[in-house]
């Protein structure tokens, strides 16, 4: 294998518009996206009441959330399967091996992520602004918009974070999307299948795709922290 070769197909590929590859970034980003936007709000609102709220077992629900974080994706997928395959409770749903199940899996992942996060956010807040608000006379929903424009850097680490985690993940897309060209192919399957066929150029291709995603988000996150410190000085 030429690394430079492979390196000049793969940017030929991203340039040249090719639609099996651009059609694998959009399965990728359109169920990632979709599975942050399904979880983002309950996510933000279970966050916000482990920070804020007094009630009997807060203490063990946070501690759940955080350990589901460290389930491993390939164990997601398989509970999925199992779940939605034919002889599955939810094999009457025939999802098995659809962006459906994708999506469902993906936000199994980010959600304790996102909870967990948003929670440190939420802890981490001035709680000045809820009470202040409230004390002036605004609605829940407006004094909860007030704190989250004060918590909107920790927040947003959040989503950036929980997005990055399911967007490469391999393990549960494989299991229950099935890696079904112009279907469920994502961008990890579609490299994890490629190298495996020693056709080097595509995998490539998608991991620059990646890796661009990667420097992207890490440049939101260096802005967001940079203003976020300059707002404490």
């Amino acid at each position: 294998m030429d690394i430079w070769q492979t390196t000049h197909q793969a940017i030929q590929l991203l340039f040249s518009g090719d639609t099996a590859l651009w059609g694998i970034v959009g399965v990728s980003f359109s169920v990632s996206l979709l599975a942050i936007a399904i979880v983002l709000l309950p996510s933000m609102l279970i966050g916000f009441a482990l920070a804020y709220g007094k009630f009997p077992g807060r203490w063990l629900i946070l501690s759940l959330f955080n350990t589901f974080q460290s389930i491993p994706t390939v164990v997601i997928g398989l509970l999925l399967y199992m779940l939605l395959s034919r002889a599955g409770p939810l094999g009457d749903w025939k999802l098995l091996f659809t962006q459906q199940a994708m999506i469902l899996g993906q936000i199994l992942i980010c959600f304790p992520i996102l909870v967990s996060m948003m929670h440190a956010a939420f802890q981490n807040s001035d709680r000045r602004a809820w009470e202040t608000s409230l004390t002036l006379g605004a609605s829940l929903p407006r004094a909860f918009m007030s704190l989250m424009w004060e918590s909107r850097f920790p927040l947003l680490a959040a989503v950036v974070t929980s997005f990055s985690r399911i967007i490469t993940e391999v393990g549960c897309s494989m299991m229950v999307g099935g890696n079904i060209l112009n279907s469920t192919r994502n961008i990890p399957t579609a490299i994890a299948l490629e190298s495996s066929k020693g056709a080097f150029a595509q995998g490539v291709a998608l991991g620059m795709v990646l890796l661009v995603l990667a420097l992207g988000l890490n440049f939101i996150l260096s802005v967001a922290h940079g203003k976020a410190h300059l707002r404490t000085n």
